[in-house]
């Protein structure tokens, strides 16, 4: 995920072509967005038709998350070896697989195999557009592309929650997973016509590393000063959103407040769209406090306290509930400038591999928090088919004890805004 040459200066991309490169690179990521949190809406429906309890409800989201993590290793590997375009193309051909077994899943196992897929296939389009970024934009105009990368994104989170209700509606789970499937077809042509092939990346020495340097220089990247810290961030930091709007925001607002397939997709719409607009505003916020830690500390912070004050709270009012819902998704988008901190670390020659192995740690804390939360909710007692307000709330309060925890070890990361390995190198 580099340029050529660390020191070479990078030539200005016209506005026309970095409008048209940001569109194509957010459309596919928009789709695998929505494969990502699309269980959350329909979790009720999938307990009820295929008989699943809260702990196979709680694998079946997470597993998306654990193939996910478990490819992002091979994926820095292979994107500064053969390029970003080409790992875009093939993970949409694995995607397209993943819809359409999960669309025809008869049993609870084809359907995590469907899962599983989707999470592989899905594995690049954060990773492969920040690899495009990296190498065509000037360090300081990074975070701004990844706030609005994510912010595009978070395009899918939203058309996983009301849009996704009126779907299922209408067409059924199913048939909607095949259209999906579809679309993520159009997104891989788009990519294939438009994204231009860089090639791959060069070492730090100006060639082309061999396998064994790749692997090599992954080991390099585990023992980078602050990538411990970061990594323990990234667990807490994503997952919390995605406990709430991907899985477990859907059934909480049937068991306890009775909302039915659209109400519950109307108000995860609504945190989403709350993280849309919070992602955009994070975005900048480390160039306006010229600090990594800063932003990222206080939305941790925020995100814990938010989780806390439900937790504690129990059943609320519908006006605290919106507002607690618009909190969550808010507080919780501060993710492009934990990226753009994790990628400072690194020199040209491991940004691909060092920011795909944060990413382990961004989507295993999904994948972590998804799997404890289904067998926490499995302890309670259900009654009449719901799950218990208590439940929820030992949920979110532990929650919040784990992204508190991880702000801990974060405080004595390296703070290092603003260094250009290009220049300082």
């Amino acid at each position: 995920m580099t340029m050529s040459s660390g020191a070479a200066p990078r030539p200005a991309v016209p506005l026309v072509a970095t409008v048209v490169l940001v569109a194509t690179l957010g459309s596919i990521y928009i789709v695998s967005q929505f494969l990502r949190n699309s269980i959350g809406v329909i979790a009720p429906d999938l307990a009820s038709e295929m008989t699943l309890s809260a702990a196979e409800i709680g694998l079946l989201s997470s597993t998306f998350f654990f193939a996910f993590s478990a490819a992002q290793i091979p994926l820095g590997i292979c994107l500064d070896r053969y390029g970003p375009k080409i790992c875009m193309i093939v993970c949409a051909g694995i995607a397209i697989a993943g819809a359409i077994l999960f669309a025809l899943a008869a049993s609870t196992s084809w359907l995590i195999a469907g899962r599983i897929l989707m999470g592989v296939g899905s594995c690049c389009y954060l990773m492969a557009p920040l690899a495009v970024y990296a190498r065509r934009y000037a360090p300081n105009q990074f975070a701004t592309l990844v706030g609005i990368q994510l912010g595009l994104g978070s395009i899918g989170t939203l058309l996983a929650t009301a849009p996704l209700a009126w779907s299922v509606s209408f067409f059924g789970w199913r048939h909607t997973f095949i259209a999906v499937a579809g679309l993520m077809l159009l997104a891989g042509l788009l990519v294939a016509f438009v994204v231009r092939e860089d090639g791959p990346a060069q070492g730090a020495d100006g060639r082309r590393e061999s396998l064994r340097e790749s692997l090599a220089g992954t080991l390099q990247v585990f023992r980078t000063p602050s990538v411990g810290k970061l990594f323990l961030m990234n667990l807490a930091a994503y997952s919390s959103f995605v406990l709430v709007v991907g899985l477990w925001g859907g059934p909480y607002l049937t068991h306890i407040y009775g909302y039915g397939l659209t109400e519950r997709g109307d108000m995860l719409f609504i945190a989403a769209v709350a993280q849309i607009v919070a992602a955009f505003v994070y975005g900048p916020t480390d160039r306006l406090l010229r600090s990594y830690k800063i932003p990222v500390v206080t939305g941790a912070l925020s995100t814990a306290l938010v989780l806390a004050v439900m937790a504690v709270a129990g059943r609320v009012p519908t006006v605290w509930l919106v507002a607690w819902f618009v909190a969550v998704g808010a507080v919780s988008a501060y993710t492009p400038v934990m990226i753009a901190h994790g990628k400072s670390l690194f020199p040209p020659h491991l940004v691909g591999r060092g920011i795909t192995v944060l990413n382990i740690g961004t989507m295993g804390g999904v994948f972590l928090t998804q799997t404890v939360s289904g067998f926490v909710i499995n302890l309670f007692p259900i009654t009449d088919g719901a799950y218990a307000l208590d439940a929820y709330r030992l949920v979110f309060g532990l929650q919040a004890l784990f992204v508190f925890a991880a702000c801990i070890p974060y405080l004595w990361a390296r703070d290092s805004w603003g260094r250009d390995w290009g220049r300082d190198s």
